[in-house]
């Protein structure tokens, strides 16, 4: 994939949306039974992967893949897609399309009229498919302090919560790198992340970690996890740097953050590969990647 290939472009291109069942089960790998050389799962961790990075696949063909490694999930699929979804029951583990764009978010009171509408008539629509998540972003700072920021994402996201609590659909605000990937992107720290978590006050308000991102523009990604773990409802993973393969080739060894998350802290939730694969068998990649997640 071209190294100019961004989450951005790729989300402008595809008819994203998607979400996680209230209880999803664990899988393993149900092809194992037939290939015995295939490696099954431990069934330990709820294992998904992003939509936009195996964009050169098909929602049916990468379906395909999904249950050929032996899970069970796709981020980031829209509703569109989601029958196909069901038809190979495959979940949405994080649904979006309720959302402008990264940088025209919440913080801007200018859009708040669009959002609320979007996220008043997704919220719904996750619900009804029978799953969890939506997630939505801050937007770009554009001069503006995070105080005021705070205050207007507060604001904005306030106003959807007894819905969404009312629904059992859980909005996650994803924390993004703004010095690489995303500049001027506000909600690019964990502390803001959590602070605003704190003023919504709904259990149904989380943050989207992205391990990735945050390992960027703040590191000492284990001990955040574990002093702010219940923020977190969702995780993402990708190589640093590069945003490749999460194999020995780049700083991170995601055996310990996984087994952090799901062992230590007993997480519930998903993690989602979104690495950008840089080989030319993307599957393999994707593959690999799962069995060193499988803690």
């Amino acid at each position: 994939m071209s190294k100019h290939t961004t989450r951005r472009n790729v989300l402008k291109g595809l008819a994203l949306g998607g979400s996680a069942m209230i209880t999803a089960p664990l899988v393993t790998s149900a092809s194992a039974a037939t290939n015995p050389e295939k490696k099954m799962l431990k069934g330990n961790v709820n294992h998904s992967v992003c939509r936009w990075t195996y964009s050169t696949y098909s929602v049916e063909d990468l379906c395909k893949h999904v249950k050929d490694i032996g899970f069970a999930a796709i981020d980031l699929v829209g509703p569109k897609d989601w029958p196909t979804l069901k038809q190979y029951g495959i979940f949405s583990s994080m649904c979006n399309g309720a959302e402008i764009s990264i940088n025209d978010g919440w913080n801007n009171k200018q859009f708040h009229p669009t959002l609320l509408k979007n996220y008043s008539d997704n919220i719904d629509l996750v619900s009804q498919a029978g799953y969890k998540n939506l997630i939505c972003f801050s937007g770009a700072r554009k001069g503006m302090d995070d105080e005021t920021g705070l205050k207007n994402c507060a604001e904005g996201l306030k106003q959807i919560m007894a819905q969404a609590e009312k629904k059992g659909v859980i909005v996650q605000m994803e924390l993004l790198n703004s010095k690489v990937n995303h500049k001027d992107y506000m909600c690019d720290r964990s502390a803001w992340g959590v602070e605003l978590c704190k003023r919504i006050g709904s259990p149904n308000f989380k943050l989207l970690y992205d391990i990735y991102h945050m390992q960027i523009d703040e590191g000492d990604v284990i001990r955040t996890i574990r002093d702010n773990h219940q923020y977190f409802g969702h995780y993402h993973t990708g190589g640093v740097p590069g945003r490749n393969e999460i194999d020995d080739s780049q700083e991170l060894y995601y055996p310990a953050i996984v087994k952090c998350i799901f062992d230590e802290l007993k997480f519930t939730g998903y993690l989602a590969q979104e690495f950008i694969p840089a080989r030319e068998d993307k599957i393999a990649s994707l593959r690999q990647a799962i069995h060193i997640c499988d803690v």
